[in-house]
């Protein structure tokens, strides 16, 4: 995949987000009424899914109750036989969970959900876990096949085509479910960036105080493409 259509997918991803966070409202009297009879809760509830899924563990978890709901996620993409992108994503992300430190899995929830559904059962996918030295908080994640081409379809990717082909392997998804903010970025940006992007979100996190856009180099560090 060309760099420029990875850091294209990541606007598109971006903008999806915003549009699951700020729908339009409906016009008229009509829909003045469906406003304020919905709940903050059930509109948060009717953007996403609640497929089942499966946890490198076998567990049994649904995507917006149990790994959503009231908390700041970040979310990939990937599967274990890939051997292109997806080392380097996933080696970046455990860079982003190594700086995040005691808050993986208590205040911060990264989750890894397998394009190749069919291969990757919760067997293979803790034997790669464990392979590549994931801590806990950070979950890998299998189920149906044609579930899980509907969370990438609600995450902007189209996923008819071969999964090998799929933009969103290196795509990062990241949110504050309960405030509705959500974006996205480049997966195979310095890891740095990707915990600077999660800081940007956070209400009480660390302002940005200038912006230089992913894969052009900051001043007194490295290039920040490539971790």
């Amino acid at each position: 995949m060309e760099r420029r259509d990875v850091f294209r997918g990541a606007l598109g991803l971006t903008l999806a987000g915003a549009t699951l966070a700020a729908s339009p409202a409906p016009s008229g009297t009509e829909g003045q009424q469906r406003i304020q009879e919905t709940t903050s809760e059930e509109r948060r509830r009717n953007r996403f899914l609640n497929v089942v899924l499966q946890t490198q563990d076998g567990k049994t978890v649904r995507f917006y109750d149990d790994l959503l709901k009231d908390k700041t996620v970040l979310i990939s993409f990937m599967y274990t036989s890939c051997t292109d992108d997806c080392p380097i994503t996933n080696a970046n992300l455990l860079q982003v969970q190594k700086a995040m430190e005691s808050r993986v899995g208590r205040d911060f929830f990264m989750y890894s959900i397998t394009v190749d559904p069919e291969h990757d059962t919760p067997a293979v996918l803790r034997e790669y876990a464990v392979r590549i030295g994931v801590k806990p908080g950070w979950l890998f994640l299998t189920g149906k096949k044609e579930e899980i081409q509907a969370l990438r379809r609600l995450f902007g990717d189209e996923p008819d085509g071969d999964f090998r082909n799929s933009q969103h392997l290196n795509l990062l998804a990241f949110g504050i479910e309960p405030l509705e903010r959500w974006g996205g970025c480049p997966s195979l940006i310095n890891p740095k960036w990707i915990v600077q992007y999660l800081s940007w979100l956070d209400p009480k996190g660390e302002r940005p105080s200038g912006w230089w856009p992913p894969g052009h180099a900051v001043p007194g560090e490295e290039n920040p493409i490539g971790g």
